[in-house]
This record gives structure tokens, sequence and C-alpha cells, in this order.
């Protein structure tokens, strides 16, 4: 049920300057505006030019102003919104009974609500914008909502961005012409691929896809921290700090919008003085651009039985370091690719090394998450590699100064699922448009959610003022999609993953691969299958070799805990452990024996391990550290059991990456 609208009214005199007292109409409930109004050095900030008594009522005409969002504040060493007004204190005497489920939220109608402030939504809120704006529908409201605490805070790439997707939404993102440009792109100038022995790096042609010419090397971080501001220069409502935890449904089961998640819950689940309810947004279209394993995504998949006609969907995890290197080794615009060294011939992965902005180095590893042996950790593999000639003569004598892990989608056109369902669509990588082979995904992920735009304004307008919320199926959406370069470009490529479940393993994966590369160009009349889930691919530890890895030196390779202090992760302990195991001893006894702690193992931010306790029947007690979490979502993907369920912690929370 829709709250009435609250009238609130905002005193100009709070604010130090006349820019800053400026305040329009918006159409949120009072919870939101109480959740975006921070108290920095500026008490209020404007949401636009006004008079200096403003009332902020339920208004459709008002486009949303450009700077709508807040980075959220640091308090106490969390990353936390501010009310403007003292939160409700429950009694102690409810506190115990009290089902905070049950009490109503106040709810907010938009055209389309789009769920993840990455590359794929934000691109997806322009393009609407744009149609909108070029109608002259400037009231045509497009809400974006993003769990970090700011725009780009849990954004990890490589990235060698292929920029035709922006060039088509903002054709002037790099005009010398353009005060707004994207300043802090680094053209790629040379590419190198390599095969790694322990000491050695031999030379091997890189095929076609990893050609780099007319390509940038970015911070993904940054990018999308400007792809905010162009966002909100076109009227998006942007919120950070807003975690969609929950898909709202209409009656006849059609997805009508999404709700945020409860905050001052604690780990008990009973309400805190802080307690405040969670939102519902209400859309006629509802667009998750959530990322890989999303949490919602993997809600609506399941309900809607999105891929009753694909694949299941392999993942890859890719670890990443940003380096401030020495000038006399910095070659600006070098892109270097590696396989081989450190991994095992059994699993699927390879590093890079890009060379960008001012002696900037961005170095990383990804590693397939099929791979079989337990005792194998990410993280070590990434320490080993820097070790190796090729990087460490890069790396000596320089400074890391950030650090990051992020699961991606590695199944390409077979694990494809249906895109649209009713009241909504999935984009990016929520879909899974990465295109393993060209290590490429921004441009494909912007695309869809551009198609998704055009497909859902199309459907809105064409439905007119009687479109209620979940009421329109994207069927266009999927159309396009079909007919689309990402449609025909991962068609191409679809046999090169798959092609290192052979028998060979990574060897006949590289032959084949370029085959595929330089001869058959995906023209071939068959479609390699996936081997089995990445989480059934894990063998039990007694029938793998342990692996011992080095003591980190402490200048090229570095602890886990060292490595998670330079993301900035943060989470309030006093809430509900938001990596959810339904009873966490029946968890270690049905993984320890077999596996040995492959949790601590698959883990890049130290958050699950396995404690000594001679008080219980394992010797061990199972441990989960949720404060480390930087939302990499690996553990929800490769636990064997599958019974780690990743959801969003309260908004605002997790890392706080840096040029990533």
């Amino acid at each position: 049920m829709r709250v009435p609208p609250t009238q609130l009214y905002f005193i100009a005199s709070l604010a130090p300057s006349p820019p800053q007292i400026a305040m329009a109409a918006r159409t949120l409930p009072a919870s939101a505006l109480r959740r975006n109004i921070l108290s920095s050095s500026c008490p209020l900030r404007p949401f636009a030019a006004s008079s200096s008594i403003v009332p902020i009522a339920s208004t459709r005409t008002l486009a949303t102003p450009r700077h709508a969002y807040q980075p959220a504040l640091r308090i106490a060493g969390q990353r936390r919104t501010l009310s403007s007004s003292a939160r409700t204190r429950l009694a102690s005497a409810v506190e115990s009974a009290l089902d905070p489920s049950q009490l109503d939220r106040e709810a907010d109608e938009v055209d389309v609500c789009i769920v993840g402030g990455g590359p794929a939504g934000l691109a997806a809120a322009i393009r609407l914008k744009q149609l909108a704006n070029e109608a002259g529908k400037e009231d045509f409201r497009v809400l974006l909502l993003e769990k970090a605490g700011e725009l780009g805070d849990h954004i990890v790439s490589g990235n060698v961005m292929e920029p035709s997707a922006v060039d088509e939404l903002l054709p002037d993102w790099r005009s010398e012409d353009n005060p707004s440009r994207f300043e802090h792109i680094t053209p790629a100038r040379e590419d190198r691929m390599r095969f790694l022995t322990k000491n050695r790096a031999l030379w091997i042609p890189s095929p076609p896809q990893m050609h780099n010419a007319g390509n940038y090397i970015i911070s993904l971080n940054q990018f999308v921290k400007w792809l905010g501001e162009r966002a909100e220069e076109v009227g998006v409502e942007i919120y950070p700090g807003f975690a969609a935890s929950e898909v709202l449904y209409t009656s006849d089961g059609s997805v009508k919008g999404v709700a945020t998640n409860d905050l001052g819950i604690s780990r008990s689940g009973q309400p805190k003085d802080t307690f405040e309810r969670g939102m519902e947004f209400h859309a006629k279209v509802t667009l998750l651009g959530e990322g890989c394993h999303g949490s919602l995504t993997k809600q609506v998949v399941k309900k809607y039985d999105l891929r009753r006609d694909s694949q299941h969907q392999t993942y890859g995890l890719g670890i990443k370091e940003v380096w401030e290197i020495k000038p006399e080794k910095f070659q600006e615009g070098l892109v270097i690719h590696s396989m081989g060294y450190p991994l095992p011939s059994d699993t699927y992965g390879g590093g890079w090394m890009y060379h960008f902005g001012d002696n900037l180095a961005s170095i990383g590893l990804v590693v397939g998450l099929d791979y079989p042996n337990p005792w194998l950790a990410p993280y070590g593999e990434f320490q080993k590699m820097k070790q190796h000639p090729l990087y460490r003569s890069v790396l000596e004598g320089g400074k890391c100064i950030s650090y990051g892990a992020r699961a991606l989608n590695e199944g390409g056109y077979q694990s494809i699922p249906k895109c649209s369902f009713p009241g909504g669509a999935l984009i990016g990588d929520s879909a899974g448009f990465l295109n393993v082979p060209k290590i490429k995904g921004t441009h494909t992920a912007m695309r869809s959610g551009m198609l998704a735009a055009e497909a859902t304004y199309s459907a809105i307008s064409s439905a007119g003022g009687g479109a209620q919320a979940g009421s329109i199926f994207l069927y266009d959406y999927e159309d396009k999609l079909r007919a689309s370069s990402i449609w025909s470009e991962l068609y191409q490529v679809r046999n090169m993953r798959p092609s290192f479940h052979g028998p060979l393993g990574l060897y006949g994966g590289i032959m084949y691969s370029g085959l595929e590369a330089y001869l058959f160009k995906g023209r071939v009349p068959w479609t390699l299958p996936h081997s089995k889930p990445d989480y059934a691919a894990t063998k039990t530890a007694d029938r793998c070799k342990k692996i011992e890895y080095p003591k980190p030196d402490g200048e090229i390779s570095f602890d886990i805990m060292t490595s998670v202090s330079r993301t900035g992760t943060n989470h309030e302990e006093d809430q509900p452990v938001h990596l959810q195991v339904k009873d966490w001893d029946k968890h270690a006894l049905k993984e320890w024996p077999k596996y040995k702690g492959v949790e601590n193992r698959f883990c890049p931010a130290g958050v699950y391990e396995y404690v000594e306790d001679d008080s219980r029947e394992l010797g061990v007690r199972f441990q989960i550290n949720a404060q480390n979490c930087i939302h990499c979502k690996t553990c929800d993907i490769k636990v064997p059991d599958q019974d780690i369920n990743w959801v969003t912690p309260q908004g605002g929370e997790g890392p706080k990456y840096v040029l990533t």
C-alpha cells in the first residue's frame, strides 16, 4: 500500500551558501529523503535550484536534477547515511516479540526501477532518459538503486575497454571539446601474450580476439563514477546505499518492483534503536543489473525457470591489484596477458598486467572456479604469479595501492538465460554477456542495458497511461539481443572456453581455441557443452595433492588480511550475517571431512575459517567473519554442498574500492 505523501520543509538558512540552499520537489517518501540527507560539510545538499523554503511533496512533474545522490558518510568506521530526524526507539518490552517484517513499508512508484549501478544499469538509465527527454517527457521517472555507499565502490575489472557501446551512448565521451569528458583513459598501444613456466615467459601469438588496437585501459571504478554524473545530468534518480534485497510480485506473479532491506536489525534478528524499515519501489518495468550472480537475479531465474533452454552458468574468480611502479619501468599502454604458471594444467585461467594512467599497473589473475583441487587457493596462486620474473621485474620498487576480487561469468553463449520475465529483464552480467576469449564485458553489458532501455521505453509508451507495475513483458528485448552484436560476438567464440574440459586439459584447450580463432571462427556445426557445475567439479581432499604456499615477503606478495585492508571493506558486526548458512555445525560436518577447509581457500578475503576447538567432534569449529566480505560471491558459487547463500547486507556497506 502506498503511504500518503509527506510534506517536509527545509529552511535555507541551514545551508552555508546560496548554491547549497536549493531544494526541489521530490517524489520519494520521507524515509528515502532521510536516508539521502547527509551532514558533512553541507548540512543539506541541494537537489536543484529553488526558493529558500521548499515543500517536498509527491509530485510527478519535476525531472530529477543533477547531483541527486550522495556518497555515504563514514561514521565510526562505517559508511552509513544519516537520518535528519531521530530514529524510532522501540520499547525493550516490545523488541523481543516484534517481527519487523510485519511493519508497513513506505513505497514509491516510478516508471522504471534499475537495480545495480554498474555499466549496464547506468547505460540503461541514461538511454531511457535520453529517449524520454527527446519525446518531451521529462517527468518519466527512472530510478537506480545501488547497494554500495557510492557509485563505483563495488566495481572491479581489468579493464581494457572496447569503446563501441559508449561511443554510441555518449558520442563525445572523450572529446577534447567536452568539458565533462572522461579523462582517465590510456590508449592500448602494444599487446603481448606469454606462456609461463616457473621461471620463463615464452612468446605465443595473441589471438585476434585479444588485439586491442582502438581500445582503452581504464579503471572501471572511475568510469562508473563518471557515468553516474552523466546519468544525473539527464535526470536519472540515483540512490546509493539502497540495497535491494527482495523482489516484489503482483497477485498474478509478475514482478512489480523491489524492496530494500531493513536497517538496524541485530544479529539475533531483533530491531535495535536504530531500526528503520526498508522501502518498496514499484515500477512498470524492473531491470536487474546486479552483476555476476546477483542475489535478486538468482530468485528471478529460479521463479521463472529462465535457464530452461540454456546450460548452467560457469564462473571465474578475478583477483586484482593496482600498483604504482617506478617511472623507468612504466610503458604507457602496454597490455600483457599470460597463461600457464602458476596454475596447474587442469585449471583454467590466466594473468594480466596493464600499464595505464600515471605510472600505474593493473595486475591480476583469473581462476576458473571449476578447478578440481580443494587445496588450491586462488589468492595464493595470485601471490605466486607476482613472483614470476615477468611480473616481479615490473613490480619491484613499486607500491601496491589497491586490491579487489570479484566473480565473473564464463559460460558465454551456452549459458545465456531467457532475459525477459513478467515485469522486467536481466541486463549486463546478471545475464552473463562477458566475452571470455576477448576478456571484455563492459561493452556488451552497456549495450544490453541500452537495448533493454529502448525495448522498455517503447513498451511503456505503447501501453499508454494504463500501464501498471509489473504489467509489461519485454518481448522486444529478446529480439533485439538476438539481432545485436552481443549475440553474434558470443556465438563466434562459444566453443573456446568449453574446449578446456577435454582430455588434454589446458594444452588441448589452447590448441582448439587457436583453430577457432584463426580458422573456424565459430562457423562449425557443433556447440561444445560445459562440464559439470563449478561446485560439483571439486574433488575430495584425499584425492588431490596438497598445495603449500610460500610465506608472503611483504614487498611483492602479501598476507590476505593486508590485502583486505586495502579494500576499505566494512560491515556493522551486529546485524544478521549476510552469508547465510542455516546450521554452522552441520555445515562443518558435511564439508570438513571431505574438503578440509575449502571455504578458507577459495575465499579471497579471509571470511571463512575452521578454528581449532577440542570441544567439537571434528576438533575444529566453522566460523564466518562476515565483516571481511568484499562481495565477490565466490562462496555461493563454489561451496560443494551449495549451502551458503549470499544476500546483501545493509546498504552502503562492503568494500570501497579505489582505481579497480
